[in-house]
């Protein structure tokens, strides 16, 4: 219990100078449905070519689903697995396998929380946009390559956050 209360008060401690510059309305960026389906379908694409069944997950940056493609063989378990990594990714604008192992333990057992290899952010012109996460393949480092297979096919368009 002491260790997040630390890690809450560490993380306001942090954002307290951004806070402060902000002022009362504020823009942010958001994904839409297309480039949300492109990503996914490109992750489960690569992996079905290497010969994975697997479910890749986009979310926004609150973490809300915004799409979903299992393929036929994919386990049904896949499927929150991989919503869980993206929400990883997107909530700590990080790779859901590079939580520290001590934050890792701490954050395990919230919803949408998975500190696996898998998960990865998606930046728009700079801003957090969302996350994606990859679940099936026999090793999460796959699950991650097929997430970063599904952002690359789409750089052009997450490079300037269509400007």
């Amino acid at each position: 219990m002491f260790r997040r209360l630390t890690l809450a008060a560490a993380a306001l401690a942090l954002s307290a100078p951004a806070l402060a510059e902000q002022g009362d309305i504020m823009d942010t960026k958001r994904m839409g449905m297309g480039l949300a389906q492109d990503i996914a379908k490109t992750a489960v694409t690569t992996c079905r070519e290497k010969g994975y069944q697997v479910t890749a997950a986009v979310v926004d940056r609150s973490g809300n689903l915004q799409a979903l493609l299992r393929d036929v063989y994919a386990p049904k378990i896949s499927i929150d697995i991989a919503q869980q990594k993206a929400s990883t990714a997107a909530m700590f604008s990080v790779p859901s396998g590079e939580l520290s192992a001590d934050a890792a333990q701490s954050l395990n057992h919230v919803d949408s929380v998975l500190a696996l290899t898998g998960g990865l952010p998606i930046e728009a012109g700079g801003s957090l946009v969302g996350g994606v996460g990859v679940s099936g393949a026999p090793d999460s480092q796959i699950d991650e390559d097929c997430a970063q297979a599904g952002l690359d096919s789409v750089s052009d368009r997450l490079q300037f956050g269509g400007l």
